[in-house]
């Protein structure tokens, strides 16, 4: 009987056996003939890792061909998006040995999307390579790219212009996904670096490298050679710049001031040579990754060193806006040079002063001009009318951005009945009010490439041409991808010549016998016309302009110069200015320019090798 049992028991185990033995064949032959292409497939990502190399940024040259913003290598750490080995205990690891904070790593790795090298840091030391190439099994997944990092090599000088560039932020990653953006791109957050990024980024390379089961790499199975980006020639004269940014930070010593701001363009073309904006900063602190300790010494800088001043400050031009007020006056008929006026020291409408009291008896324009008499203007300012004065203003392009290739541009403000009643919800206008805009005060507000613009105009005869600061974008070979000429953005239609020919006369008076007689007078070799400005400040000291031009017959060379707090422009800016002019028609030794070829190696090829593993 028990032999049955057992009989029986044997034949469903062996039933059963043979039921397991065909679900387990059959599961085999399932994943093997209809799922293994799809397995392989999963292997291989397990075992190879596509590695984008990025390429290196175009190099920018000035006019001259003198580079000014170029590549150097660097090492930059990165793990491979492997999740099973981004372990808290690596997370600290790197931390400490990057000098990182272990949450800002774990914000990389939360956000990162995709399949490329999740980049920690750039433009680490060879001693980090090191220490990860000899300490592998306790790295596991972590990559040393070598990448080119961005180098200005003037530092501070220029920094307004060149920009820089750091890695792209999660909300720039989501607005660019679309143009080819990935997590972890260097891309231009200021100045041409930002304006031109698409040419400058030139397009990624890559290698195919096999991994082992840790992340480690282990071999390089291909390689495709990343596309360096196009190159940039600048407008910019750098010996100009140099002299520029000199003359400034000369001056703020001298008087005890914090920020300036100085454009010089070629009034003929609106090619920019020169400009500067103070207090400026390093961009060279943002390629590799700016430290908070950095940070907070330029965000929290009173004086707001990333500003832009040349194009976003908005001062009131004071005396410089007579220039405008004297083109509406004699272009509407509303005085001729030759009439004078009596100027008893105080307007006799409305009691409106001279600067420090001044009375100049009888005048006519030229004379008013030279001096910069404000009860002159304020009578020239009520024959015109606000109306008109506002019309004239626009007509020189005030109230608008100039066009110029850098990015945050500000508009300026004309002064008007509409805009009074846009910001201060009312139809009032005043005649005092009328009076302050003539002498560029109450509601005018002008940026320094909008002063440089208006003096252009008178310049060259009445044409306002486009400001820029880019000749030609290069290829890589050095064949001419694009090239920029100059583009007439508006005229001085309806302005009689002989009215801008008096103008000129008149500015041509003030660097002779009127506000900038001291500075230049007939001892200066070059013919200069010019106009200083001083505008009231209720937050400070004054705000002091000069503007100026010449050579006075053939002019070469406008200059515009703002030092806010600076006090009167004829003590403040002027000479800024003449430094300039000094340096922009070689009076002056120029200063020497940096051999990047001593400083750095600048050639691109050095720049594709990609990542560096022991095969």
């Amino acid at each position: 009987m028990e032999s049955k049992d057992t009989d029986k028991r044997l034949k469903i185990l062996s039933v059963l056996s043979i039921i397991i033995i065909a679900v387990l064949l059959a599961r085999l032959g399932y994943l093997q003939i209809y799922q293994g292409e799809y397995y392989k497939k999963q292997a291989e990502y397990n075992r190879i890792r596509i590695i984008p190399t990025m390429a290196p940024r175009g190099i920018m040259y000035d006019r001259d061909g003198n580079p000014v913003v170029i590549n150097q290598p660097g090492f930059t750490v990165a793990i491979l998006p492997l999740d099973e080995n981004i372990s808290p205990q690596l997370i600290a690891r790197l931390a400490l040995l990057l000098h990182m904070d272990p949450k800002e790593i774990e914000e990389k790795v939360k956000h990162h999307t995709g399949f490329d090298p999740i980049r920690l840091k750039s433009n680490v030391g060879p001693q980090i390579w090191t220490v990860i190439e000899e300490q592998k099994d306790l790295y596991p997944g972590v990559v040393v790219e070598a990448q080119p990092i961005r180098d200005y090599i003037y530092k501070t000088v220029g920094a307004h212009v060149f920009g820089y560039v750091s890695e792209i932020s999660e909300a720039e990653l989501k607005r660019k996904k679309d143009q080819g953006y990935k997590s972890g791109d260097i891309v231009g957050q200021f100045g041409l670096e930002k304006v031109y990024d698409k040419y400058l980024r030139g397009t990624p390379g890559g290698e195919q490298v096999e991994v082992d089961v840790t992340g480690k790499a282990v071999k390089i199975l291909g390689q495709k050679a990343p596309i360096p980006g196009k190159n940039l020639k600048l407008t910019i004269d750098m010996r100009l710049q140099l002299a520029v940014e000199k003359a400034i930070d000369e001056q703020l010593a001298k008087i005890h001031a914090n920020e300036a701001a100085a454009v010089v363009m070629d009034p003929n073309t609106g090619q920019i040579l020169a400009i500067s904006s103070r207090p400026s900063f390093d961009p060279n602190k943002f390629a590799g990754g700016i430290s908070v300790k950095d940070w907070n010494a330029i965000n929290l800088n009173p004086y707001h060193p990333l500003d832009n001043k040349a194009i976003t400050g908005e001062y009131p031009p004071g005396s410089v806006f007579k220039i405008v007020t004297g083109t509406a006056a004699l272009n509407e008929g509303k005085v001729t040079p030759q009439e004078k006026l009596y100027d008893p020291g105080v307007y006799w409408l409305v009691p409106k002063h001279n600067a420090d009291g001044e009375a100049l008896g009888w005048i006519n324009f030229q004379t008013a001009l030279a001096k910069s008499d404000n009860v002159y203007f304020y009578e020239m300012g009520h024959r015109v009318g606000i109306d008109t004065l506002a019309r004239y203003a626009r007509l020189f392009g005030l109230g608008q951005k100039t066009g110029i290739d850098l990015p945050y541009e500000s508009h300026g403000v004309v002064a008007s009945r509409e805009y009074k009643k846009k910001v201060f919800k009312t139809d009032s206008w005043y005649l005092s009010e009328t009076l302050d805009a003539a002498i560029g005060q109450g509601f005018q507000l002008v940026t320094p490439i909008q002063a440089a613009m208006v003096m252009s105009e008178i310049a060259n005869g009445g044409i306002r041409y486009k400001p820029y600061l880019v000749q030609e974008i290069t290829n890589p070979d050095g064949s001419v991808y694009k090239r920029f000429n100059p583009v007439v953005e508006g005229r001085l239609d309806g302005v009689s010549p002989w009215v801008i020919q008096t103008i000129r006369q008149g500015l041509l008076q003030v660097t002779r016998v009127g506000t900038a007689a001291a500075l230049f007078g007939k001892s200066f070799p070059v013919e200069i016309a010019g106009k200083t400005g001083t505008a009231e400040n209720s937050q400070g000291r004054d705000h002091g302009w000069f503007v100026a031009y010449g050579p006075y017959k053939n002019p070469s060379i406008v200059v515009a110069v703002v030092v806010p707090n600076g006090g009167y422009g004829a003590t403040s800016a002027a000479p800024i200015g003449k430094k300039i002019l000094e340096a922009a028609f070689h009076l002056v030794p120029e200063p020497p320019l940096v051999n990047p070829e001593t400083a750095v190696n600048t050639d691109n090829a050095s720049m594709n090798s990609g990542l560096n593993v022991n095969p």
